[in-house]
């Protein structure tokens, strides 16, 4: 066929197609009529809505006829099993070719007459623009502009059947496969049924054998049927294990990638992904024919730009999907990414926006990365780095750049700059001559350093000019080289200008480099600026120029064979101009006005006004901030060229404002203004498949009676952008193909009865939803329903199965009783559930639930489910539901739950939800116990943007039960909340506070009594306002301020206080404060009666008499006690308001105390120390102060709790200084010690034996000294081994010191003992003289004289006498006598002077010793008596007991006590620098201890006795004390 004719023949057609035909102009017109909308504004949307596609409908027209047609090829050699087929098919083929050879003839025919008629045509359509009205009246029956033809395909790819049909009104096209209606439902995915504009087509994907059939297209209007048939025969390959159908192998040419017909699918969306992230853009799509060797031919564009496949993107194309992957994203890949896809037909594009938001900063606070480093101006040691400044939001605004370079050969980044670059350019120089590199940048601001950028595509370092150099031309023979030319600035900056020129010509083949010099200009100074540089590029960066002066700059050439001319000098340069502003002036002016309108649920359409100074503009920054917040955030990350912008990814019904900045290389001008508010709503009618509701579906039969059914429907997925006002129903004889309305106005319900129905006949019904724009699209067709009279007695289905509460473990299913309840009434119901894809149901209820809602749990988060119900009644278990749709165990994004609450200013009780999303038709639909509320009035229901609320107007116990929401027009938000008895009452409780509001009292009327004896009277309460009154009353009387009382307050501090200046018993009574603070009212009272009244009135006159005390000297703080370091209790206190002239006096039991040293008054403490303190310093002290003024006391009585107090403080400070136990031997026992700073015997000290406490006694004696205490064990044995220990307890804690007396401890220990007891006894009972001799004797001649002693020893001792050294026998003039063992006695009878001389008495027994001196002198008469040298009585020598023994003389006196008793110490005896002596380090030397053994009871010797130390050989398990 003629392609010019097909295409006049599709013009006929779009033109036919668009007008409306008067089945829907007459229901478009019921729905308006009903919706007060005026038929001029219907006719206006129809003409916008027609005129905008013609356009689409030519091009899928166009597209649709273009499909080449396969040719039957000759038939194959068939085999037996065949044969039956082809005869069966043959004829239905046959058939089809005679058809299609009449419609051929029939299409030349109209193709021949719309040629001729072309402006006859131009004409219609005239007139159609202009009298649509009378277009639309003409009848017409359906025509098929464009036939059905039959394809050959081979098995598994897809085939598009298709037609073009016309007729007024607009024929509804109904699709069979073998005289059998095709339903799209009952093999999902399988069939695709399409109608645009006229144009009918019917998609089988994957087609199989079974496929092979005869398809017809039935077109139905109220004025006749039309009909078109083609034959579809697939086939399989031969081998692949079945014979093919009637051996026909299509004849399948070479095809090209462009000439296949590919239709997009699945697109992809707006996404989103993070820097070092990853992620793919894939589109499905429909491939005819999809043929694994011949893949479409895809291209990638991001912002226009023609995509390559690398290692940073990589494309595929395959499977029924073309394919874009990022594996590493960066900011530079953010942008508008479009697939197109060649077509037979042209090309196939789909676009969508990608966004890559920053990564987290490695500081908080430092910027995000740069992006889009481009390396540009390439020389051999020279490169000019750009790229573009990242977005600053809410961190610090950026300072500078670093800019780092990675050498392919070293393997290294290396920093370039050593200081930041402000500019978005630097010129890098310095480079390896044939060298690779990267670059990368790095901004910088106050928080630190950012990200790096993704670097640079790799550059090398050569210059373009070098390789004329090396190629052979009649420069070769050139030595001195041309001077450059073109000499000027390329870039110029206030940090840096690049110098730039051309090479010079000819150049030679030689190596070439240059030298430049500058100078002022005018000057003609001029100074060489790259000495140390070796410059092989026509560019260099200049730095360090100063501003405002204009230099002039010139270059040599130069090479192995020397230099050149200098070139022309520059024209002059200057980094700023004469008013110092950059050159050229930096970033942009900011945009201009910014405009925000709604685009879709989670979108808004940003435009703005360009800046009025673009200055090199490369893009804009879109920030967005929530209305409320102060938290900017960004919009896009890479800067947009243009003045337009769609923001995604938006919270819906959240309300946001914008603004804008320009970027250059200079950075970020200013922001714009703010926008005006817009709410994230989408626009009303966006996109004509939104402007009227989408179709409705899963209808389904509920009863029927013989001449009628009901049946029920789900509301549309889509609104369309208002509320659905009413429903249209048609039904048709399943028999036929015309369609007949049921109702001319439209139902509000999704439930409708068709009456006038045959019995016995199948019928099918389709259902169309109407909105303020229109009747929106038909549902599909329901499946035959039979009209005949339900007579089971089980209930029929229950329908409208719904969802709400959808959460990631847990749904509620709801539904709606059954039309035909059956033989009885529905007593409950069960539910039945299985996973999606699956029909194995498993019923989640074992007995039938009586409501119709039913909560779903334990689900599997992210897996997706399908419900049925069925009713119950007493005959049995009635039909199952239609299974519901699959829902998805998954919580939308920002889901919320109801709140509970009281209002604060009314009291009202309410439940609150606010939705996570909305839209302008939302509505809050409120039910209890899953039947909706309606207008009740015991609730109040009242919406303000996203949050809706139920109020309750008297709340009760009828109000309890299970509340829910559901918001309509959105992805299902919904909660529920059970309101509870307890939780009413609670609310309740708080509502009449609220409703009765008092005025909340931190504290109550209290009193304070103040110095003076004032009484200060007050109350706090939370918050007063300043508006507040209040009053006091005293006993029924109010009391105003005035004298003797002082009433006010304090708003900031909510107190109320009155002060009584004098508090006497008059004032005995009740106080009562009543304050008013708005409609809050609250009185607090007090009652001061009885002894509450007498505890206040005796604090008021002591502080009255306290006040009177301190107006002389007196004592701020009274006497108290304090324990110094080295345990010495200080009485102190502290005085005020004293003069020099003041004296201070202490006193105990009325005597006073002068201590060393004199109270100082002045200093403000006095202190009396009491040394060695025990119970003897039991007491009352007193200390006085006095001047002229008057006289205070502080009295102190030391004794009951307060000398126990005093104890536990020396024994804290006792106890924290003990030492270890410290193990000393005595010659009574075994003896350990403790040595702290003080001891006394009234600290509460206990020692232990094996855990036991020890009584003292005379096994055990317990006792101390000032320094220590002790514990001996008296004549000890084994019984005595053991764990010693010693507590000492200051009443808090309790100090403890041990001693491990067993093992080889006690051993030594007790070998000590018994040495020393053997000592000690010897000692005792050795010879020795008692007393009676002197130490000089002078006597006259002739005298006689007698030395008379009393020895005492055990055994008695002997006496021997000696004078000078020699022993006196006894004679008639020497007279020895030794009486009763104890008297000696020495006569010398007439004494001469030859008896002078030294004599002495030496008495001892086995024990040991004594000897005694005497010196006698003898004068004669006459003489004069010599002077006795008197001194110090003799003390006796001791002697050993292996000193010979004198013969005994008989005793002439009683002897003395063999026993003498232990005298016991007392302070005066020992002084403060005695030390106990230290035993020797032998036993024969050892002398007799001087200390006795104290007795237990014994007072308390002075602080500087020391106790004997132990012998050197006897060591202590633990060191003593230091």
């Amino acid at each position: 066929m003629d392609l010019t004719k097909v295409g006049s023949i599709l013009t006929v057609a779009v033109g036919l197609v668009s007008r409306p035909s008067p089945f829907s102009i007459s229901r478009r017109k019921r729905c308006m009529t009903s919706f007060s909308v005026s038929s001029e504004k219907r006719m206006e949307y129809s003409r916008k809505s027609s005129s905008k596609s013609v356009s689409q409908v030519q091009a899928q027209a166009t597209e649709a006829m273009a499909e080449p047609a396969y040719t039957i090829p000759a038939f194959r050699q068939r085999s037996a099993e065949g044969t039956e087929e082809y005869q069966r098919v043959s004829g239905n083929v046959e058939k089809g070719l005679t058809i299609i050879q009449e419609e051929l003839k029939r299409m030349r025919v109209s193709t021949k007459a719309t040629v001729d008629s072309l402006n006859i045509q131009r004409e219609v359509k005239s007139m159609m623009a202009k009298r649509p009205d009378f277009l639309d009246d003409i009848p017409k029956m359906p025509d098929f502009l464009v036939a059905l033809r039959p394809h050959t395909v081979w098995e598994k790819t897809p085939v598009k059947l298709f037609c073009t049909v016309q007729g007024n009104p607009r024929p509804i096209v109904k699709w069979y496969k073998g005289g059998v209606p095709v339903d799209p439902l009952s093999a999902p995915g399988k069939y695709k049924i399409e109608n645009m504009y006229g144009v009918h087509s019917l998609i089988i994907s994957r087609c199989v054998v079974s496929d092979t059939a005869e398809y017809s297209a039935v077109a139905t209007n109220p004025h006749g049927t039309a009909t078109s048939k083609a034959m579809i025969v697939v086939k399989r390959p031969a081998g692949a294990g079945e014979l093919c159908h009637l051996g026909l192998v299509p004849h399948l040419t070479e095809i090209h990638a462009s000439k296949l017909e590919v239709t997009l699918l699945d697109r992809f969306p707006v996404s989103f992904g993070v820097e070092d992230g990853s992620i793919s853009l894939v589109c499905g799509m429909v491939v005819v024919p999809d043929l694994p060797n011949v893949p479409p031919l895809a291209q990638w564009y991001r912002d226009d730009k023609l995509l390559k496949p690398g290692k940073l993107v990589q494309m595929s194309v395959g499977g029924g999907a073309a394919r874009l992957t990022l594996p590493q994203l960066a900011k530079d890949d953010e942008g508008l990414y479009t697939l197109r896809i060649f077509t037979k037909d042209g090309t196939a594009e789909h676009s969508a926006y990608l966004f890559v938001s920053d990564a987290p900063a490695s500081k908080p606070g430092a910027p995000g990365a740069p992006m889009s480093v481009k390396a540009y101006d390439i020389n051999s040691d020279y490169v000019l780095v750009a790229w573009k400044p990242p977005n600053t939001v809410n961190e610090p605004p950026i300072t500078g750049y670093y800019v780092d370079r990675f050498d392919v050969a070293k393997d290294t980044w290396v920093q370039c700059n050593d200081s930041p670059v402000k500019i978005c350019k630097y010129p890098v120089h310095g480079l390896s001559v044939g060298h690779s590199y990267h670059f990368r940048v790095r901004a910088v601001n106050s928080a630190g350093i950012g990200r790096p950028s993704r670097m640079s595509d790799k550059v090398t370092a050569l210059d373009a000019a070098e390789s004329e150099r090396l190629q052979g031309t009649e420069e070769g023979y050139v030595t001195l080289p041309g001077e450059p030319t073109d000499v000027h600035a390329s870039e110029i900056y206030k940090s840096f200008v690049v110098l730039s020129w051309k090479p010079p010509s000819p150049r030679g083949r030689a190596p070439l480099w240059y030298v430049i010099e500058k100078c002022l200009a005018g000057t003609g100074a001029w100074q060489r600026i790259n000495t140390a540089v070796k410059l092989c590029s026509p560019r260099y960066p200049v730095y360090d120029l100063q501003d405002g002066a204009k230099y002039q700059f010139r270059v040599y050439s130069v090479n192995t064979y020397g230099s050149s001319e200098a070139s022309e000098p520059s024209e002059p340069v200057q980094k700023v101009d004469e008013d110092g502003t950059e050159v050229p002036v930096g970033v942009p002016s900011a945009p201009g006005k910014v405009v925000a309108t709604r685009n879709t649920k989670s979108s808004v359409f940003v435009q703005w006004e360009t800046p009025k100074s673009l200055k090199n503009l490369m893009g804009y920054y879109i920030d967005g901030r929530v209305v409320g917040s102060k938290e900017w955030f960004p919009c896009n990350n890479k800067p947009f060229k243009h003045n337009r912008f769609v923001v995604h990814r938006l919270i819906p019904g959240e309300t946001y404002v914008f603004r804008v900045q320009a970027v250059n290389v200079f950075g970020l001008s200013e922001e714009s203004q703010e926008s005006s508010p817009i709410s994230v709503e989408p626009a009303l009618g966006k996109g004509v498949e939104y402007a009227t509701p989408s179709a409705p579906f899963g209808i389904t039969q509920l009863s029927s009676d013989g001449s009628s059914i009901t049946i029920a429907w789900k509301k549309p997925k889509h609104t369309g952008g208002s509320k659905i006002k009413a429903y249209y129903i048609d039904r048709r004889n399943a028999d036929t193909l015309v369609w007949k309305e049921v109702n001319m106005q439209g139902v509000a319900e999704r439930v409708c009865t068709i009456d006038n129905l045959t019995d016995g006949t199948f019928y099918e019904f389709k259902v169309q939803a109407a909105n303020m724009a229109g009747v929106g699209v038909a549902s599909a067709p329901s499946m035959p329903m039979k009209c005949e009279a339900w007579t089971m007695e089980e209930p029929g289905p229950a329908y409208d199965l719904s969802f709400s509460e959808v959460r990631s473990h847990s749904l509620v299913l709801l539904w709606k009783a059954p039309v035909y309840t059956g033989a009885g009434a529905v007593s409950g119901y069960l539910v039945d559930m299985a996973k999606k894809g699956s029909s194995d149901f498993v019923t989640l209820t074992e007995e039938a639930v009586s409501h119709r809602y039913l909560k779903v749990k334990d689900l599997v988060e992210g897996e997706s489910y399908v419900f049925r119900v069925r009713a119950v009644n007493s005959k049995g278990v009635g039909k199952p539901s239609q299974v519901s749709e699959p829902v998805c165990a998954r919580a939308l994004p920002g889901t919320k739950e109801i709140v509970a609450g009281v209002d604060e200013e009314t009291g009202d009780v309410f439940l609150s939800l606010e939705a996570c999303e909305i839209c302008d038709t939302s509505q809050f639909i409120w039910s209890k116990n899953y039947k909706p509320i309606g207008d009740c009035p015991r609730v109040a229901v009242t919406t303000k943007g996203r949050t809706s609320r139920l109020t309750f107007t008297n709340p009760d116990k009828d109000d309890l039960g299970k509340y829910s929401v559901v918001v309509t027009d959105t992805e299902g938000v919904s909660s529920s909340h059970t309101l509870t008895e307890d939780a009413l009452n609670t609310m309740l409780e708080l509502s009449y506070a609220i409703r009765h509001p008092i005025v909340p009292l931190k504290h109550g009327l209290n009193y304070e009594i103040l110095e003076k004896g004032h009484v200060r009277f007050w109350l706090q309460a939370v918050k007063l306002s300043p508006s507040v009154s209040y009053r006091f009353v005293v006993n029924d009387k109010e009391v105003t301020s005035g004298e003797g009382h002082k009433i006010s307050h304090d708003v900031a501090t909510g107190i109320i206080q009155m002060t009584v200046e004098s508090f006497t018993r008059a004032n005995e009574g009740t106080y009562t404060v009543q304050i008013t603070d708005g409609k809050a009212k609250t009185q607090s009272s007090l009652v001061l009666v009885g002894d509450v009244f007498k505890v206040a009135l005796k604090e008021a006159e002591f502080q009255r008499k306290e006040h009177i005390r301190k107006q002389g000297p007196h004592f701020s703080e009274y006497l108290y006690f304090t324990v110094t370091e080295d345990c010495t209790v200080m009485l102190a206190c502290k005085v005020a308001n004293v003069k020099k002239e003041t004296t201070f006096h202490w006193y105990k039991e009325d005597d006073e105390i002068v201590p060393e040293t004199p109270p100082n008054v002045l200093s403000g403490a006095c202190s009396l120390p009491i040394p060695l303190f025990s119970r003897k310093d039991q007491g009352i002290f007193k200390a006085t102060l006095s001047d002229d003024r008057g006289k205070d006391t502080s009295v102190f009585d030391i004794s009951g709790q307060v000398f126990d107090d005093i104890i536990n403080a020396l024994a804290k400070n006792a106890g924290a200084s003990a030492s270890d136990l410290v193990l000393q031997c005595t010659p009574e026992g075994i003896r350990l010690q403790c040595y702290m700073n003080y001891y006394t015997e009234e600290m509460k000290t206990v020692w232990k034996h094996k855990e036991s406490k020890i009584a003292s006694s005379e096994k055990m004696r317990i006792g101390g000294t000032a320094e220590m205490a002790w514990m001996q064990i008296c004549d000890p044995s084994d019984k005595e081994k053991g764990h010693y220990s010693i507590e000492i307890s200051d009443g808090v804690k309790t100090h403890t010191r041990t001693f491990d007396l067993s093992g080889q401890a006690y051993t030594d220990a007790y070998e000590e003992y018994l040495r020393l007891k053997a000592a000690a006894f010897a000692e005792k009972n050795r010879g020795r003289v008692v007393g009676g001799l002197p130490d000089v004797v002078t006597i006259m001649e002739e005298k006689s004289l007698s030395l008379t002693c009393t020895v005492w020893g055990e055994p008695t001792p002997e006496v021997s006498w000696f004078k000078n050294d020699q022993e006196v026998a006894s004679t008639e003039h020497t007279k020895v006598t030794f009486d009763g063992g104890k008297f000696a006695s020495l006569v010398i009878n007439k004494v001469t002077p030859d008896d002078s001389g030294k004599y002495s008495i030496n008495v001892r027994n086995k024990y040991g010793g004594e000897f005694v001196e005497i010196t006698v002198s003898v004068y004669r008469h006459g003489e004069q008596i010599p002077e006795s040298k008197m001194g110090h009585a003799k003390t006796p020598a001791a002697t050993p007991a292996a000193t010979p023994a004198a013969t005994p003389v008989p005793p002439k006196s009683p002897a003395p006590p063999s026993k003498t008793p232990t005298p016991t110490p007392q302070k005066s005896q020992t002084p403060m620098s005695m030390k106990s002596p230290t035993p020797a380090s032998t036993p024969a030397s050892t002398p007799v201890p001087k200390s006795p053994t104290p007795t237990p009871k014994s007072p308390t010797p002075s602080r500087g006795v020391k106790s004997p130390t132990p012998p050197r050989f006897m060591k202590s398990p633990t060191p003593p004390r230091k």
